[in-house]
């Protein structure tokens, strides 16, 4: 059983190959902004565990159909996340300055990460069915210095993940609890992941492809 992963994330695709199971990588190309915009202007703002469940659904749908001219034939897999704090949602910050003030505020706190799954069931070449879930871990975090939060910016990492920080790299010394399914934090809930694999009637062990 082939999983078509769609999504660029390197945490996803590590994690899954952790797991055993080796995807296809398909870019979807979703207008993230565009997206959460278009749906907050028709339903109002969205909470956390809405919109990635939103985006997660609108990445894995992106990929349907085929692939270099080849229908494809497994599972398709979309996913996104978020960190709120304090009613906030805190997205990638991609600016130093902004990853610095969100760790200034953070900092000896708590959040929860949300993390959104989509699963198509696209065996034979179309789609038979579709689920999802969202997935929520509490993270707290160090009392960090900053001279620590300085050099953790510097380092680049924090700019392009949720909430500016991870817990499977450099972050990980300044987080002190998750409560919830750790592998969720990195952005993909393996746990969830194999109900919904399950629900769509295929065993987990099927999708491990890696020796």
């Amino acid at each position: 059983m082939r999983l078509y992963l769609a999504s660029t994330s390197p945490a996803r695709l590590a994690l899954l190959r952790a797991a055993g199971i080796e995807p296809v990588v398909v870019p979807s190309h979703v207008d993230e902004p565009a997206a959460v915009a278009a749906a907050e202007a028709e339903h109002g703002p969205l909470s956390p565990g809405a919109m990635v469940q939103l985006l997660a659904r609108l990445k894995a749908e992106a990929v349907r159909g085929t692939l270099d001219g080849t229908p494809i034939d497994g599972l398709i897999l979309g996913g996104d996340s978020a960190f709120a704090i304090d009613d906030h949602i805190h997205g990638k910050p991609h600016l130093p300055e902004v990853a610095r003030e969100r760790w200034l505020a953070q900092r000896g706190r708590t959040g929860d990460l949300h993390s959104g799954h989509w699963l198509i069931d696209h065996r034979d070449g179309r789609e038979n069915g579709a689920v999802g879930a969202t997935a929520v871990a509490s993270v707290t975090f160090a009392d960090v210095t900053e001279t620590e939060i300085d050099a953790y910016v510097a380092s680049g990492e924090p700019l392009e993940v949720a909430g500016a920080f991870t817990i499977d790299s450099l972050g990980g010394p300044f987080i002190t609890r998750v409560e919830g399914d750790p592998s969720t934090v990195v952005g993909l809930s393996l746990s969830t992941l194999r109900d919904l694999v399950r629900r769509l009637g295929v065993e987990w062990t099927e999708l491990w492809n890696r020796g």
